[in-house]
């Protein structure tokens, strides 16, 4: 689903506001609270807004250390790769790509140590054939969906 202008500025006083009823959103947006309630409804149903999980800090659930896992897979094995990474709570993100790999998976892990624990389950999985790990030194620019929000929202 693509979000309209409404829905964007309604996502943006959410950002500031995780808390606000409805009552006060639909009074910042100058539209109805049933309005509010129901695009609100919307868009957790249609998955636009995940869920609150994704908001945490991997460092504060004990796991600061942060990688980037290729994945080769074998094609006919496909549906076992990926069983195996949902199977593993230290893979919080993968994604299909192109190029040398197939998949590229975000993991979490509380030391170096750990990280080697948690490629080596990785390995283990049934139809996954290689893996190349790049551990991430800091976060430059985090995951930001302000900037194309304010973009959205002046559409209207």
């Amino acid at each position: 689903m693509t979000i309209d202008s409404v829905d964007a500025r309604l996502i943006q006083v959410l950002d500031s506001d995780p808390d606000i009823s409805d009552v006060a959103l639909a009074r910042a947006l100058g539209i109805s609270r049933t309005t509010v309630h129901s695009r609100r409804r919307r868009l957790v149903d249609d998955g636009v807004l995940g869920a609150q999980s994704r908001r945490l800090d991997p460092a504060s659930l004990g796991r600061p250390l942060m990688a980037f896992v290729s994945i080769a897979i074998s094609q006919a094995d496909e549906e076992h790769a990926v069983a195996g990474l949902l199977a593993l709570p230290e893979v919080v993100e993968v994604h299909a790509i192109t190029g040398d790999s197939d998949m590229l998976a975000r993991v979490v892990a509380s030391s170096t140590d750990d990280l080697r624990r948690v490629t080596g389950a990785i390995l283990r999985i049934r139809g996954i054939v290689r893996t190349n790990t790049t551990i991430a030194l800091s976060e430059v620019v985090p995951r930001r969906m302000a900037p194309l929000l304010a973009v959205v929202a002046g559409r209207g």
